[in-house]
């Protein structure tokens, strides 16, 4: 059964309702759990039992020690709440059943706990641009049946959302490559045409926000986002956004990076590790284009993203005031 601990009493305004929150302590997490306190909504993370991750719950945030197969305990962590972000997803592993954890069995799980509320609160569930692409790798594969799930709940009030990237503080994924763009000279792992689309921690906390006010209105409906850029960028774009300059690009032939793969996949089934780099991975890094299209969300919600890449760099690379 599910374990309650409050971190801190906080200052969280009870009007504004009970917001349950999965991946909590992962990067996006920890943002949405910063954002949704700061507006006043009591939140309540539900961590997994034992993780070292829960230290990272801000204060004023309840932790729940709950797993995401554990269906009775899962009832009585979302038996008071007004909402649940369904948040946690595994983007690591060799085959699709490393992924299903997460990104299928988990929310099969909370659909099936909300379905036994009185009052089915509204269900958001962060997937990926990559649910779109389901043969792309098993981690898409992945991402498309989690997405699956909700769609054969009818009942369900559930909003899905397909974020591209996102960077900000405390990203590590993307981090490194705008390092490199950020010095001038960076390996690209797509075509040089490709498009991307991107969108700041921040401005998707946002759009979270902003999805709590008005659920009702979303009921049911996908919306894929990005930072209004339209068509995204390419690769020389993303250089000039984020070094102010043009940026001597490094193509890392796609050969390579299949060989990579294929290798990092054999030392993972020999050692024992989730690897990120994969057959799958190397796929959707070869992708044409990955973009989004923020008008059905901004018609719907009223939102619309603040930060473009040049500015989300420049903050990310402020330099520290010392003190």
């Amino acid at each position: 059964m599910a374990e309650f601990k409050i971190a801190d009493s906080g200052k969280a305004d009870s009007s504004r309702g009970l917001v349950a929150l999965t991946g909590a302590t992962g990067f996006v997490g920890q943002r949405l759990q910063s954002r949704l306190l700061e507006s006043g909504y009591r939140v309540r993370a539900l961590v997994r039992p034992g993780s070292p991750r829960a230290g990272q719950l801000l204060a004023g945030c309840e932790a729940i020690a709950v797993r995401l197969d554990d269906t009775a305990g899962l009832r009585d962590a979302l038996a008071d709440v007004s909402a649940l972000v369904y948040c946690a997803g595994s983007v690591r592993g060799r085959v699709t059943d490393d992924f299903r954890a997460a990104n299928v069995d988990g929310v099969q799980q909370v659909a099936e706990a909300l379905h036994r509320h009185p009052q089915s609160p509204p269900l958001l569930l962060v997937s990926s641009l990559a649910a779109s692409r389901p043969h792309v790798s098993d981690y898409a594969l992945s991402k498309h049946e989690g997405e699956r799930v909700l769609h054969a709940r009818p009942e369900l009030p559930w909003t899905i959302i397909r974020p591209p990237a996102l960077y900000g503080p405390g990203d590590q994924e993307m981090l490194p490559l705008l390092r490199w763009l950020r010095r001038g000279i960076a390996p690209v792992t797509g075509p040089l045409d490709q498009r991307l689309s991107l969108l700041h921690v921040d401005d998707f906390a946002d759009a979270v926000q902003r999805w709590l006010l008005v659920s009702a209105r979303c009921r049911q409906q996908t919306y894929a986002l990005d930072d209004g850029t339209p068509g995204g960028y390419d690769w020389p774009a993303m250089g000039r956004a984020v070094a102010g300059r043009t940026v001597r690009l490094l193509p890392i032939p796609a050969s390579v990076l299949r060989s990579a793969g294929a290798i990092n996949s054999l030392l993972s089934l020999a050692l024992g590790y989730a690897p990120m780099l994969t057959a799958g991975k190397v796929r959707e890094l070869q992708q044409a284009d990955w973009l989004g299209d923020n008008r059905a969300f901004e018609a719907a919600t009223g939102w619309r993203p603040r930060i473009d890449l040049a500015t989300g760099a420049q903050r990310l690379f402020a330099p520290v005031p010392r003190e």
